[in-house]
């Protein structure tokens, strides 16, 4: 298992590297980067009477030569491609993850600051998926083929039917406004901090209800038929028919020899769901909640041409993904020894 674990350890760097050289070349090619993005602004402050020597205008031809190169050098731009990439790389050694280009921030300041409120829809999420579909999805193998296997099936269906985005918005239109059970926004209210602990733990309760609810109804599905269909799955072989010859009761046989097979394709997952969770980018829900989380972030990122935050967040993103793939497989071993990587 150890040359497993060194063997996929290794391919996780070209798998790192062509991702980040892929990204890297798109970027080379997308309009509007931030010295466009300068000029621009130059040029409307220009029109707009702005100071003319703030951006030393000659006539109509635009900014000085020499402030241009200026402007190239702030933002790395006076340098080819490839030494830009082989030094990007060499930060990235180091978890060094660059400086934002508009928010006069560290990339790893910034992703510190929007993480709670990503750690906070994405567990909340997860804990609520896990904690009620497993559970139900046992019910519905043990039921299944009765009315409320079939009741079930059509709620957890209807609930993965309809865009997270579009339930927010009715959550938000029908609880937020006309009966004003809940706030339109924000993850706790403005005096927050003046609030004792107990009612800070039920102000960040209240604000987290609705967004929460728009992102787990979609997740119930997966999850709840991937676990009815590895249990009925178990139900039917020989082990557990040979269980019940043998006089043991319909809860022991479930519990003690179905429920550890039955979980293998639940448990593997976990790794990935949990560490995802404090990952997560739920643009649209943060976006409707005035939420400032990952997701926003990323978003408002790519919109400005904010560069490193793109390729710092890219990176860190898909390193993460790559180990928690490496846990996940490994889980197969830990849960079932029947697995074997060679």
């Amino acid at each position: 298992m150890w040359s497993y674990i060194l063997k996929r350890l290794l391919l996780m760097i070209p798998t790192l590297l062509g991702v980040l050289l892929i990204t890297f070349i798109v970027v080379q090619f997308v309009p509007g980067g931030p010295v466009e993005q300068y000029l621009a602004e130059a040029r409307a402050g220009q029109a707009g009477g702005g100071d003319a020597g703030a951006f030393a205008y000659r006539g109509g031809q635009g900014v000085d030569p020499k402030r241009l190169e200026e402007i190239k050098a702030l933002y790395g731009f006076d340098k080819p491609a490839h030494e830009r990439f082989l030094q990007m790389l060499g930060q990235f050694a180091r978890f060094d993850l660059g400086q934002s280009f508009f928010q006069n921030k560290d990339v790893w300041a910034l992703i510190v600051e929007k993480l709670p409120v990503s750690i906070s829809l994405g567990m909340w999420t997860f804990l609520i998926s896990y904690g009620v579909a497993v559970p139900l999805g046992v019910a519905k193998a043990v039921r299944a083929g009765t009315r409320f296997d079939l009741v079930t099936t059509l709620l957890v269906l209807v609930g993965y039917a309809i865009p997270g985005f579009v339930l927010g918005v009715a959550l938000l239109v029908i609880f937020g406004g006309q009966l004003q059970w809940f706030p339109l926004r924000g993850l706790t209210s403005g005096n927050w901090e003046e609030l004792s602990w107990g009612a800070r733990i039920v102000d960040y309760l209240w604000h987290i209800t609705l967004p929460v609810t728009a992102m787990v109804l979609g997740s119930f599905a997966v999850t709840t038929m991937l676990t009815k269909n590895a249990f009925l799955e178990e139900i039917r072989k020989q082990y557990v028919l040979t269980a019940r010859a043998k006089g043991l009761g319909d809860r022991q046989v479930l519990w003690k020899h179905v429920f550890r097979n039955a979980l293998i394709p639940i448990v593997t997952g976990f790794p990935a769901a949990f560490v995802g969770a404090f990952f997560t980018g739920a643009l649209l829900i943060e976006t409707l909640f005035s939420l400032d989380g990952l997701g926003l972030l990323s978003y408002e990122s790519v919109i400005r041409r904010d560069y490193p935050v793109v390729l710092g967040t890219l990176y860190l993103f898909t390193l993460i993904g790559l180990v928690t793939k490496l846990i996940s497989d490994l889980c197969y071993v830990w849960v079932d020894p029947r697995v074997k990587f060679d």
